[in-house]
C-alpha cells in the first residue's frame, strides 16, 4: 500500500512538472496533495466518511454546483446542501453519506448571504420550479457565466465568456406549461411534483409561467371538477385526465389547451371542450392526447382536434409560426430573441453564404437566418417539426431552405460524402451534444463558420475541445439566461475556421 501510495503521488508530481510549475504551487499544491491522497484513499482503502448521518456539525458554504446546491467541506469530504449560499455560516445536520459525497441540510443560518432573496413561495424551490429562487437575479447572471467558464478550464479552453444576458423581470416567462393532474384529499388538484418524488403539491401560481397561462390551468381545473373527470391514479394506472399542457402565443396572445388522458373517450367530453372554449375566449385550438402507457412521458403518441386548429401562431424576430403541441418551441419568446439575434451575429452573414441549421425544429433558426443568407438546409429528425418548418417558410413567404428528416450525424455524414461544402455551420443540439460522426462530418465539410448554440455547458466544452482539434477557433461564447430562476444555462458561440 506505501508503494501504491509513494508511486501515485511520484506520477502527479512528474504529470506536474510536464504541465509546469504555474498550475500547481505553494498552498495550492499543498491542497491539491491533501485532495490528492483523499481520493486515493477511498478509491484504494477502506472508506471512512469524515461525518456520520443525523450528524450536527458548522460549516461555511465555499461554492455552488450546476445543479445550484451549495457546497460545504469536511476534511476535503464535500457536503451539498439545498437552500445554502456560498458565504453564509450555517449550521447542518447530514442527511446522507456515500463514498465520495454526502448530503446535508441547513438548520440554523449565523449569517446570511447579502445576495439571498425570499421566495414568496418556498413551494418554488421544493418543487424545482425555481432551484435559484433565493439567489438574487444579479448573482444568478454570474453565476451562470461562471458555470461555462469552469467547463472551459476544465477542457482547457482559452475563450472569453461574456456577461450573462438577463431580463429586466425575470418571472413570468414561460409560454408553455404542463402540469400533472391528481386526486388530493379526495378532489381533484392541479400543481408540481416535489423534487425527486412522485407527489403532487397543489399550486395555482407557478411563479416562472405566463400568468395568464397560470389563469387558464386554473379555469380548466375547475371545468374538469365541474363535469366529474376523474383524475389520473399514478400508482393503479387508473382514472381519465393525467396532465394539463397549455401554451401561449407571447405577441398573438392564442391559447392552445392540451388534455392528456390515459383514455381516449371519457363521459361529457364534448361538453367539456365546449365549456373550456367559453371560459377562455382566446383559445383557438384544444388537442387530446391519449397515453394509455404506465410512464413518465407526458405526451402520448398521437394527438387529436377536438377544437379549433391544430396549432396557434405566433411571431420571433418579426416572422410569423405555427406552433403544434407536439413541436419544440423556446419558451422564453422575449430570451430567444435576444439568443437568435446573437446567433445571427456569430454567423456573420452577408447574403452570398449557404448555411446548414442542424437540429432545426419549425424552423425558427433556420427562417431568421435564411433573411441574411443565400440558401439554408435544415436537418430535423420530428417528422411533425419538419412539416411546422415547410409551413412556417411558406407562411412567410420564404424560398431560400429546405427542410430534410433525419439524425443531424447520418445527414451530415451523407452530404459530407456527395461532396456538400457550407459556408456556415448552425448547431444546437440536445443536452448530449454532438455524436463524434457529426463532428467526424464538419471535418470533411470544413464550414468556414460554425455557430453553436448550447444549453449544457460541459458538452459545449467538450465539443469545442474536438473543434478546436480540427482547427477551429472559438473567439468567445455568449451566455442568454432562458431559464431565470433555474439552474438552466444556454449561450451562443461563434467559431471560424483557422
Amino acid at each position: 500500500m506505501q508503494f501504491q501510495l509513494a508511486h501515485f503521488f511520484e506520477l502527479w508530481r512528474k504529470r506536474q512538472w510536464a504541465f509546469g510549475q504555474e498550475f500547481c504551487t505553494g498552498s495550492t499544491q499543498n491542497r491539491m496533495f491533501a485532495e490528492i491522497e483523499q481520493e486515493f484513499r477511498r478509491y484504494y482503502m477502506k472508506f471512512t466518511a469524515p461525518v456520520t448521518k443525523n450528524q450536527t456539525l458548522q460549516a461555511t458554504i465555499q461554492d455552488l454546483t450546476y445543479e445550484g446546491l451549495g457546497v460545504a467541506k469536511v476534511d476535503h469530504y464535500p457536503l451539498f446542501v439545498e437552500n445554502a449560499l456560498p458565504g453564509e455560516a450555517v449550521t447542518l445536520q447530514v442527511t446522507k453519506i456515500g463514498k465520495n459525497f454526502g448530503y446535508a441540510r441547513v438548520t440554523d443560518w449565523q449569517s446570511k448571504s447579502p445576495d439571498r432573496v425570499e421566495l414568496p413561495n418556498q413551494a418554488y424551490r421544493q418543487t424545482g420550479i425555481a432551484p435559484l429562487g433565493h439567489l438574487a437575479y444579479p448573482a444568478q447572471l454570474k453565476f451562470k457565466q461562471h458555470q461555462i467558464e469552469m467547463q472551459f478550464e476544465r477542457n482547457q479552453l482559452a475563450v472569453p465568456v461574456k456577461a450573462t444576458l438577463g431580463m429586466a423581470d425575470p418571472t413570468g416567462y414561460r409560454n408553455k406549461a404542463q402540469v400533472p393532474v391528481r386526486e388530493i384529499k379526495g378532489e381533484l388538484e392541479t400543481g408540481f411534483y416535489r423534487k425527486r418524488s412522485h407527489q403532487v403539491m397543489p399550486l395555482t401560481d407557478f411563479y416562472i409561467q405566463d400568468p395568464e397561462i397560470d389563469k387558464a390551468i386554473v379555469k380548466v381545473r375547475d371545468l374538469l371538477r365541474q363535469y366529474h373527470v376523474v383524475p389520473y391514479d399514478e400508482k393503479r394506472h387508473q382514472g381519465v385526465i393525467r396532465n394539463i399542457m397549455v401554451r401561449r402565443g407571447y405577441y398573438s396572445h392564442e391559447l392552445m389547451v392540451i388534455l392528456i388522458t390515459r383514455v381516449a373517450d371519457f363521459p361529457q367530453k364534448d361538453a367539456l371542450v365546449a365549456a373550456i372554449v367559453s371560459a377562455l375566449p382566446e383559445t383557438v385550438s384544444v388537442i387530446q392526447s391519449v397515453n394509455a402507457k404506465q410512464t413518465n412521458v407526458i405526451l402520448g403518441p398521437t394527438t387529436k382536434k377536438l377544437f379549433g386548429k391544430s396549432f396557434l401562431r405566433d411571431q420571433l424576430l418579426g416572422l410569423t409560426f405555427d406552433i403544434s403541441a407536439q413541436s419544440f418551441y423556446q419558451v422564453n419568446p422575449q430570451q430567444t430573441e435576444k439568443l437568435y439575434q446573437a446567433a445571427i451575429e456569430a454567423a456573420g452573414l452577408t447574403g452570398t453564404e449557404t448555411v446548414i441549421d442542424a437540429y432545426c425544429g419549425i424552423g425558427t433558426i433556420s427562417l431568421a437566418l435564411a433573411q441574411h443568407a443565400k440558401y439554408v438546409y435544415g436537418i430535423e429528425v420530428v417528422p411533425a417539426a419538419v412539416a411546422d418548418a415547410k409551413r412556417n417558410a411558406k407562411l412567410n413567404d420564404i424560398r431560400n431552405t429546405k427542410f430534410s428528416l433525419g439524425q443531424a450525424e447520418r445527414v451530415m455524414q451523407e452530404w459530407a460524402k456527395d461532396g456538400q461544402q457550407p459556408d456556415v455551420l448552425v448547431v444546437d443540439p440536445p443536452r448530449k451534444g454532438l455524436a463524434p460522426e457529426f463532428i467526424a462530418a464538419v471535418g470533411e465539410m470544413k464550414p468556414k463558420r460554425m455557430v453553436y448554440v448550447s444549453c449544457n455547458p460541459a458538452t459545449l466544452a467538450r465539443d469545442l475541445a474536438a473543434l478546436q482539434a480540427l482547427g477551429y477557433h472559438a473567439a468567445s461564447t455568449q451566455p442568454v439566461d432562458m431559464f431565470p430562476q433555474t439552474t438552466s444555462i444556454e449561450s451562443v458561440t461563434g467559431l471560424s475556421l483557422a
